[in-house]
């Protein structure tokens, strides 16, 4: 059964985006400034897809203010975003996996903000042991004999 088969039988919408930083005075600068690129590129995206949407908008904003992809990332899940796996830079997906296999008590463990991410993933029906499939590139080399 496939990821849009199961949500048909729930409730849960696949995506939610984000709100405006709660404090828009200079602690938050950063993060609303993040945030009004983010949806003013985000109807721009020339996809159908909402998570390619997502990820290149994500992109867009971090190339444009000279950012990790992934910190783009985690300031928008920090002001609500949720989305399906595929919606979200390999290298945050690393950072959420890892934190998510620590106890909530140690450090680099989740926060809020994650746990609630991973509820969600687990509500629309992702793959729940994705952390454990993670393909780790290898460098073969090959030998040619010429004749």
């Amino acid at each position: 059964m496939t990821l849009t088969e199961q949500n048909k039988n729930q409730n849960v919408d696949p995506i939610y985006l984000p709100f405006p930083p709660e404090d828009p005075h200079e602690a938050a600068k950063t993060e609303m400034e993040i945030y009004a690129r983010f949806m003013r590129h985000l109807r721009t995206v020339p996809c159908s897809r909402q998570e390619i949407q997502i990820l290149a908008a994500m992109q867009f904003v971090a190339d444009m203010m000279v950012l990790d992809d992934a910190y783009v990332a985690k300031v928008l899940v920090d002001l609500g975003l949720r989305a399906p796996r595929l919606a979200f830079p390999e290298m945050y997906l690393e950072f959420v996996d890892a934190a998510l296999m620590r106890d909530g008590y140690e450090i680099g463990s989740a926060n809020r903000d994650m746990v609630e991410l991973k509820m969600h993933w687990d509500a629309i029906g992702e793959d729940r042991f994705a952390a454990f499939r993670r393909a780790y590139p290898t460098l073969t080399e090959g030998i040619f004999i010429g004749a």
